[in-house]
């Protein structure tokens, strides 16, 4: 074995060819694959975690199949988005009974104990209830007079697929960015700063494509009515979930929730199964408006980032813990200077053999962002192996700039927060 820098030469001790790989990240060969996964893949515990990891791998699978081929270019509606609609309206019917008897049991038992029973009723009901998506007081929140320069790209990048822009955008501390509805008309845009701030600007335009590109097409899953019902249901199970360590009385009342608990995680498991399909076909429609909006290169270079998200969680943790130890200001204050900036210069340091091994882990693994997302690996196929798109949006470095002016109080402000409580411990 060799080595010069970071840099590590040896023979794969398997199939004996030369590896040239960076000392700070796993050897593996990729002629023969030899420690190309040295972990081997982890296995989920909950059982509807497993389910929904599944149907992620299969319908992502078949979906990137029939999308290859063109046999799936139309609206993707299906019989089971009605029935899906069906059994989130029978949750919260469900609900609306609870509400009704209980109301009954206040008025005809008041005084007694159907009175309690009715007000048990109720309450029950409320903390079921459909709730509509609301800011929250520790969201750190950017309108338009805050950041013109953002809304005017996110508003360039909605324009080019169809659609209108975002209310508000949320900036956050996950390595992630999503969209959603506040209330019943406004848009809303969350940014994780971790993952924007390691992103080239078309690759941060490509991301805002993909978000954008979700209210082009519709998320049922994530819809008004059955997002909603997997919210109250999420509550159910809370609700009956088993006590730790139970008394006579608690294993009784665990034993007795049994059945109850099955029939709501099978209840989640349907929705699952009628909301899959059309989950997995808006995620490569999201993809697609991605490389139309920042370019192919720009969309599948997003891909190869988010496939090292575990790597910016590792390296803020090591650098906020590092920080933390060497606090010299009130605060800590001092120590968060250039925080960002250590991450962006560890992932711009990842050699492309490290994201290379990660993309066969990946296909291994089944990879993906979470379980309502195909596989990463297929993803990224289906953009290189389509005509590559120019970018519909560009930015350049004044507008950058701009861009990072309007973000630098809620850069310092964040980095601050997560140098004092340290990273994944808010």
């Amino acid at each position: 074995m060799r080595t010069a820098g970071e840099e590590i030469v040896a023979s794969c001790p398997q199939c004996g060819v030369e590896i040239r790989t960076d000392r700070r990240f796993t050897t593996w060969c990729a002629a023969c694959e030899w420690n190309v996964d040295p972990q081997g893949p982890g296995k989920e515990k909950r059982r509807l975690g497993r389910v929904r990891s599944g149907l992620a791998q299969r319908y992502g699978a078949r979906l990137f199949d029939e999308l290859r081929g063109g046999k799936a270019s139309g609206s993707g509606r299906t019989w089971s988005g009605p029935l899906a609609y069906a059994l989130a309206l029978a949750v919260h019917g469900l609900t609306v009974v609870l509400a009704a008897v209980g109301l009954w049991g206040l008025v005809r038992g008041w005084g007694g104990l159907g009175m309690a029973f009715g007000l048990f009723l109720l309450a029950l009901a409320w903390s079921l209830r459909p709730r509509l998506n609301r800011l929250s007081d520790d969201d750190r929140v950017l309108l338009r007079g805050d950041a013109p320069e953002l809304f005017a790209l996110v508003d360039e990048v909605a324009a080019a697929l169809g659609t209108r822009g975002v209310d508000a955008v949320v900036v956050d501390v996950e390595a992630n960015a999503s969209v959603t509805h506040l209330g019943l008309r406004r848009r809303l845009l969350t940014l994780g700063l971790p993952l924007w701030e390691v992103l080239s600007p078309q690759q941060r335009i490509a991301l805002l494509g993909h978000e954008l590109g979700h209210f082009t097409h519709g998320d049922t899953r994530h819809g008004m009515v059955v997002g909603t019902a997997f919210r109250s249901l999420s509550t159910w199970l809370y609700y009956v979930r088993p006590m730790p360590n139970p008394n006579v009385v608690q294993a009784v009342t665990n034993l007795a929730c049994v059945p109850l608990r099955l029939l709501i995680t099978a209840v989640m498991a349907l929705l699952d199964l009628l909301t899959a399909r059309a989950s997995q076909r808006g995620e490569y429609l999201a993809d697609g408006a991605a490389a139309r909006t920042g370019s192919t290169e720009g969309a599948v270079g997003l891909m190869d980032r988010l496939m090292v998200t575990d790597s910016i969680v590792t390296t803020l943790q090591r650098e906020t813990n590092s920080r933390r130890l060497r606090r010299t200001g009130r605060g800590g204050e001092q120590n968060a200077d250039g925080l960002w900036e250590a991450l962006v210069a560890h992932l711009d340091s990842v050699p492309e053999s490290e994201f290379e091994r990660l993309r066969r882990v990946g296909a291994l693994r089944g990879h993906s962002v979470d379980a309502s997302h195909p596989p990463t690996h297929l993803r990224r196929r289906l953009l290189l192996d389509g005509t590559p798109a120019p970018a519909a949006v560009t930015a350049d470095t004044a507008r950058t700039e701009r861009i990072a002016g309007e973000l630098a109080d809620v850069r310092g402000t964040l980095a601050r927060e997560v140098v004092r409580d340290g990273y994944g411990d808010q």
